[in-house]
Order: C-alpha cells, then structure tokens, then sequence
C-alpha cells in the first residue's frame, strides 16, 4: 500500500534536500525593498530580470558588516538557503555581501541610466542655476579623503567669506550608498546654498556608489543646486547627469560655485574709477555747454540769473548738495566694500606681525592638522623660511 505524506512530511523532505545541497552558495542581482526591522534583522528581495528571492540578514551580520543596503543596488550575497516550513517557502540567510563584478555593474549602469532618461531627469530644463555668492555651502564625501581636503583649500583661497558645511560619508563600498543619501537628506532639511556631492578618482567599483538608484534620486529630489564632482575628469556617474551642474574634479566644483575674492576686489575698484570718470565728464560736458552759448543767449542767460538770482543760487546749491551726496554715497560703498575684502584678505594678518605655516601647499590652521615630520615653511610678510 502507497504511503502517503503529509505536507509537513514532504515540506521536510524538501527542506533537507535543499539545505543539504545548497550551503555557502553565491549569487548576485540587484536588492530590492529593503527593510529594517525593529529587531535588527534586515529582510529584503534579491531579484533579475526573470526571477526574484527572499533574503535575510541577521541582526549579528548587519551590526558585524554594518549592512545599510538600498533599493537596486547590484551585490553579490553569500549565505545557506533555508526552507520556512510553516509557509512553504525558502529563503537565503545572507553571511556576506559584497559589491557585484564589473560586468553586472556595467549593465546596471546601462539599464538605469536609459530609466531615468526616459522619465526626463536629465533634462536641461530641469537644471537650476548656482548661487553667485553663496555664503553656505554643503559637501557630502569623506571627511579624510583628498578630495575634502581640495575643496577647502581651494574655498579658503577663492571665497573665505563663505562656511562650508560637511556632511561626512563613505563614498565607496556596499554600505556607503546610504551614507551618501543620508548627507543629500540631510541638506534638504537643512538648506545651504549649493551642495558639492563627490569623491576623487577610482575604478568604476569605486566610484560605484553614485550609479546607485537610490543616490541618484536622492539628488533629483534635493531642493539644493548639486554639483555632482566624481572622479577624474574622465569619469562619469549617473549622478553627473542628474544633478544640476557636473565639475571634473572636486578643486572644479569649488571654482564653479564661487567667484574669486581677487577679481571681485578688482572690479568693485575698477567700478568706482568708472563712476569717478562719468561724473567728471558729464560736469565738464555741461561746462562746454555754458560756454558755447551765442552772446545774446549768455546776456540773457545772465539778465536772467542776475533777476532769479537768489532762486538760482538755491537752485545750484541743491544740485551741488545733490553731487556731493551721491559721490559721498559712492565713496562710502566703496571704503565699505574694500574694508570688507580687507578684513578678509588671507595677507592681512601677515602685515600685522603673524606668521602663517605652510605644509605641502596647505595652510596649517590648527595644531592638529600639523605634521612634525613634514617639511614646513614659515612665512612672514617680509619673506619665507624653511625652519
């Protein structure tokens, strides 16, 4: 007589002959809906383009590999499959994750940038102009990084008077996507007047986290003007096609979002001069005038001025008042505006007596950032040394 089995028997059977057969399997794809639970555990959907699997992450390998997956990144998990036998179904409990190879990368690069071209985020329509003086400007990228690093000494030398704001995030490996859209978040709550969001030059694995479905909304969705500056002026990310102004480099992003303090001081002087110069010529001009009056026109001119002469010389004497307001205004603008560039001036405390310290091109600010094996040079307003 055949035996029959339950469904608990053969959902069993099955779940043996599966947990037997596959341990410490690979496979990639791309993460879908991830969600945290309160419990820590991290549960979420591994899918292609014909198939899709559940996944879990427990609570022990989210806090050892510090997962923060997001939605469409491309991974390659390694893990046991397992057999839920209460709703018949099979899962992978993930062990390890790991960025998916190049070739994978290069497709789902392909694929979401034809995604986001067809919904139009790549429109020129939609970019928005930079600030011409901002005065609060946001970075998101590592805080140890060289490109952190360009980006401030290029600002401190360009525009001083403006604060530059960083939001520190990891910007390659698996978990550095989130960190990456965190930052953005962070800026949209927090509004500057333009964010720079970038890393120096890598690999396209490297450089990885800002082809991320996740990182490139976040950046269309930011209400900030973004400057996308990945890489080496040969590299590009989706996020450069997204965001509102693309820099080669992270020292060209600083360039494109501020003016130079030296230039600006220039042109507030060579403006004054202008000013100077139309006054003196428009007072000379009607001068020219007064004098080319046929005689008859000057006596009567002069009949009439000796006849109104107390009316005139009220009169003149609210049109001199009224010169001499206006060039006074203009002077005080200027004195303004040049004692504002003064005060910023970076070779300013140098004429006062201080010493400023130099290491590797950067100006040493802070005790901290001062490296005792590395060759320093002290500068005075009066010359330099090499201690």
């Amino acid at each position: 007589m055949q035996v029959i089995p339950s469904v608990s028997e053969l959902t069993y059977e099955i779940k043996d002959a599966l947990e037997d057969r596959f341990r410490q399997v690979a496979v990639s794809g791309e993460v879908s809906d991830p969600k945290l639970a309160a419990s820590g555990h991290l549960y979420f959907t591994l899918k292609d383009a014909h198939a899709a699997m559940a996944c879990v992450a427990w609570r022990s390998t989210v806090q050892r590999q510090k997962l923060a997956l997001t939605h469409g990144q491309q991974v390659v998990l390694e893990g046991d499959v397992q057999v839920y036998a209460p709703r018949g179904s099979y899962q992978l409990i993930v062990s390890g994750v790991r960025q998916a190879g190049i070739g994978a990368l290069q497709e789902a690069f392909e694929k979401l940038k034809r995604t986001l071209a067809d919904e139009g985020l790549f429109d020129a329509a939609r970019k928005r102009p930079l600030p011409s003086f901002p005065m609060r400007i946001g970075v998101v990228t590592s805080e140890t990084g060289a490109a952190f690093q360009d980006i401030r000494s290029t600002l401190e030398r360009r525009w001083p008077l403006a604060r530059l704001i960083l939001h520190p995030a990891a910007v390659q490996g698996v978990g550095a996507a989130a960190q990456i859209v965190a930052g953005i978040e962070y800026f949209g709550r927090n509004p500057a007047d333009v964010l720079i969001v970038g890393r120096g030059g890598g690999s396209l694995e490297d450089l990885w986290p800002f082809n991320e479905e996740a990182v490139v909304r976040a950046i269309a969705a930011c209400p900030v003007p973004v400057v996308s500056a990945v890489g080496h002026e040969t590299d590009f990310s989706i996020s450069d096609f997204v965001a509102d102004v693309r820099a080669a480099t992270p020292t060209q992003a600083v360039v494109l979002v501020t003016p130079d303090i030296r230039d600006l001081r220039f042109t507030v002087d060579e403006r004054f001069r202008q000013l100077e110069r139309v006054i003196r010529d428009r007072v000379h001009l009607r001068r020219q005038r007064m004098h080319g009056l046929p005689e008859a026109m000057r006596q009567l001119l002069r009949n009439r001025v000796l006849s109104h002469r107390h009316g005139n010389e009220r009169l003149l004497a609210r049109l001199s008042l009224i010169y001499t307001r206006r060039l006074r205004q203009h002077g005080e603008r200027h004195r303004t505006l040049a004692s504002l560039l003064e005060t910023h001036n970076p070779e300013t405390p140098l004429s006062l007596g201080y010493t400023r310290v130099m290491q590797a091109g950067t100006w040493i600010r802070s005790a901290a950032n001062f490296q005792p094996e590395s060759p320093t040079e002290l500068i005075w307003k009066d010359g330099t040394r090499n201690p």
